[in-house]
């Protein structure tokens, strides 16, 4: 059977350009459901011609599931530790999910999602994968996907392969301009529907993601002072959290906690998940996003976060980098709203200066970022 020569340039972007594997280097490759069985041939196949070593593992969501729901506390570290020492022994991990049943957690009960993400998620992704691996993770299409876009296979696939195959390296140039200004501003000021919130940025840097740790890519990224946050947020993208849907979610904030916070669909859930501990009140990630391709949500996080013409905020932990705000916490939920004109416009300020109106930028040093300079 002939392999869709896209899947073939998708993987060598990814163990070439993503994670940079050198030769000798050891490469942990995890694929979750049966759709990915082409793409995982192709990245260990493109991992030998670079002379790295793989080991890789076939999950499924079915799996975890069953896992989850059955086992002690104590299983659940020892599971942990294997993993991690894994993690520990890669150079880099590549993580490609293809759920064929995207909600396969929604009837898991809060207390066990709870006890393994405390456990594994932190210490094998949080604490590990990500300030010790270079590590890329994506989604992959198929039949599930595309009826969640509302999409055909087949043109699912089309938008699919245009919003990861997109040219990072001009991508990466046009937002440096953003990552400068980021870098140097204190105030945020974002406006729109039932949104007026204002936060800080002062003494926290911006990073580029240009196709390195995501496939798709397209955003960039910093985080608000701890405390900074006032105002309210009305987010009009649909969203997933471990299995469980989320809609039109509004967050209050005073002195940076969320002290008000609703979902209109499964809200008891969601006061749950806002008390999950003592950092899942406040907020550990800012960005904007920018991928042309993208230009409407499909109920995956990594492809609505990159939207042009998108911010969206994580409630909970921050990220181990430059991006540090000092905030801890078991999850990291990434929330969109979408500012372009058909979703209803908003503006975004920086330091008393619109920067973005209706998802368009406005000031001249970053109009290269607008959807139709990135095509």
């Amino acid at each position: 059977m002939q392999i869709d020569e896209r899947i073939t340039k998708l993987a060598g972007n990814i163990i070439k350009n993503s994670v940079q594997l050198q030769k000798g280097e050891k490469i942990y490759i995890e694929a979750f459901g049966a759709s990915t069985k082409d793409f995982f041939n192709e990245l260990i196949r493109e991992t030998i011609k670079s002379g790295g070593c793989p080991f890789y593992f076939y999950n499924d969501a079915s799996f975890e599931k069953s896992l989850i729901e059955g086992a002690s506390e104590q299983q659940i570290e020892t599971y942990t530790a294997i993993h991690k020492k894994l993690m520990e022994e890669a150079d880099c991990y590549v993580a490609v999910r293809g759920y064929d049943d995207v909600f396969a957690f929604s009837d898991a009960a809060v207390r066990d999602m709870d006890k393994f993400g405390r456990i594994f998620q932190e210490q094998v992704h949080m604490r590990t994968r990500l300030p010790k691996t270079r590590w890329c993770v994506l989604r992959w299409p198929n039949t599930s996907m595309a009826a969640m876009s509302r999409m055909s296979l087949k043109q699912f696939e089309d938008f699919y392969f245009s919003a990861c195959l997109v040219d990072y390296r001009k991508m990466g140039q046009a937002m440096l301009p953003l990552k400068q200004l980021m870098d140097k501003t204190d105030k945020v000021h974002i406006k729109g529907h039932d949104t007026d919130l204002t936060f800080s940025l002062k003494g926290i840097k911006a990073i580029v993601c240009d196709g390195k740790m995501n496939i798709p890519d397209g955003e960039v990224y910093s985080a608000p002072v701890k405390d900074s946050l006032n105002g309210y947020v009305q987010f009009n993208t649909d969203t997933m959290y471990d299995g469980v849907f989320y809609s039109n979610i509004r967050l209050e904030f005073k002195n940076g906690r969320i002290i008000k916070g609703t979902s209109l669909v499964n809200n008891e859930k969601f006061q749950r998940m806002l008390d999950t501990d003592a950092g899942s009140r406040y907020i550990g990630e800012f960005a904007l996003g920018v991928n042309p391709y993208i230009t409407h949500p499909i109920l995956d996080i990594l492809f609505d976060e990159k939207t042009c013409g998108s911010f969206h905020m994580a409630i909970g932990n921050s990220y181990e980098d430059e991006t540090n705000n000092g905030n801890k916490s078991s999850i990291h939920w990434d929330l969109v709203k979408i500012q372009t004109a058909e979703n209803g416009g908003g503006e975004i300020w920086f330091d008393d200066k619109l920067i973005r109106k209706d998802g368009i930028f406005i000031v001249p040093e970053l109009e290269g970022l607008n959807p139709d300079n990135l095509k």
